[in-house]
């Protein structure tokens, strides 16, 4: 299976110059190469791949508008030609039902305005050297902070600029599927607010909030951004300063979320959680608190581990009544205000923890959903 591995470069300033020539060239070759397409579509002309790539790279190399693309590799240039044909067969194979996943929109253009530039090399554009150093066509040697080893050579990378100003190589590496080695434990997880998560065995994982942490600080750079002048380089600084302020709450956040959920698989041969629908979630007043939860980024990547590492991952349906349910006797005993955090059943009168219990039913529904068609036991003991 493909993953990436992204490290932090570090340019000299005549690096960073040619690496903004590059962004510049692959940015308009993108959007030649979309035009062009969006023109023969509405033409009714079928345009091959190899028409748009002459058409925006070649021949346009030749004409006086557009003679400055010969300044930069032409590896970048191709690879951008490519990046618009896949957005646009992306489009049209989620119109017509071929591609997976939720519905992919129309590529949009490009603009020298974005918070984030990229460019992408295959490996005739790219090297490694042995003074680890990351060589770029035309660009020169790039010095890396490496933060482990490549499992493998990598195929391609692209070379990204956030909005902070901060350059990154993202590579493109196969590694071999190394399944963990098995265990007894399954585990049920109910994500919250006020506590992050709650293990069916009982082990909770407190909320760091880091945006709740950091309001103060982005309040004051966004406000002393907002006092600067459009287009004035006090305001691009400003601009720079609330990006870097984000990221201090987007890194760590990324981080925690990854140490939490490479816990979680290792130890645990099956994983379950509930289908959440953080995108609605994120339209009611608990906005702010959903979107510095991350539940989305945490369960993908629980996801893409446990598919990685031969672990059980099952999502439970949101319809499920797992705060509503006594996860000893099985009850369904109503709906609750989320005031109450413990309550006693009506029926055979234990009294839970709601998290707790929640997380209980999520591993009983899980089992349930793996085993039902073996005849196993998949309610939890009493």
């Amino acid at each position: 299976m493909q993953l990436r591995y992204q490290f932090r470069v570090y340019p000299t300033p005549g690096q960073q110059d040619m690496l903004a020539r590059s962004f510049g060239c692959a940015r308009v070759v993108f959007n030649d190469a979309l035009r062009a397409r969006q023109d023969a579509y509405e033409a009714g002309v079928k345009l091959a791949d190899t028409d748009v790539q002459k058409q925006v790279v070649t021949a346009a190399k030749k004409t006086p508008q557009r003679a400055w693309l010969a300044e930069v590799a032409s590896v970048v240039l191709v690879q951008a030609c490519q990046d618009a044909r896949r957005a646009y067969r992306n489009w049209f194979d989620s119109m017509s039902g071929k591609r997976r996943g939720r519905r992919v929109g129309a590529p949009r253009f490009r603009s020298r305005k974005d918070n984030q530039q990229s460019l992408r090399l295959t490996r005739n554009g790219f090297s490694i050297r042995r003074n680890r150093k990351l060589y770029v066509a035309k660009i020169g040697e790039l010095k890396v902070a490496w933060s482990r080893d490549l499992p493998s050579d990598p195929s391609s990378v692209t070379i990204i600029k956030d909005s902070a100003g901060r350059y990154f190589a993202s590579f493109v590496v196969e590694v071999d599927q190394a399944p963990l080695a098995e265990v007894d434990s399954e585990v049920g997880i109910d994500l919250g607010l006020t506590t992050f998560a709650v293990l069916s065995d009982g082990k909770t994982i407190t909320s760091p909030r880091f945006l709740r942490r950091a309001e103060r600080t982005l309040r004051k750079a966004q406000q002393t951004l907002s006092r600067k002048e459009k287009g004035s380089s006090n305001r691009a600084k400003a601009r720079r300063r609330v990006a870097k302020a984000h990221a201090k709450v987007a890194d760590p956040r990324r981080n925690f979320a990854h140490q939490q959920s490479t816990a979680i698989i290792r130890d645990s041969q099956a994983v379950y959680v509930e289908d959440l629908a953080v995108s609605g979630l994120a339209r009611t007043r608990l906005a702010k608190s959903v979107h510095d939860a991350g539940w989305g980024m945490f369960i993908r990547m629980l996801e893409e581990k446990a598919r990685r590492y031969g672990r059980t991952f099952v999502k439970i349906d949101r319809w499920f009544p797992s705060s509503q349910t006594c996860s000893a006797c099985g009850v369904v005993d109503g709906p609750k205000p989320l005031s109450v955090r413990q309550w006693q059943c009506t029926a055979c009168g234990v009294v839970h923890d709601r998290d707790l219990n929640a997380a209980k039913n999520i591993l009983a529904a899980g089992r349930a959903e793996k085993r039902n068609a073996c005849g196993g036991t998949v309610s939890p003991a009493a």
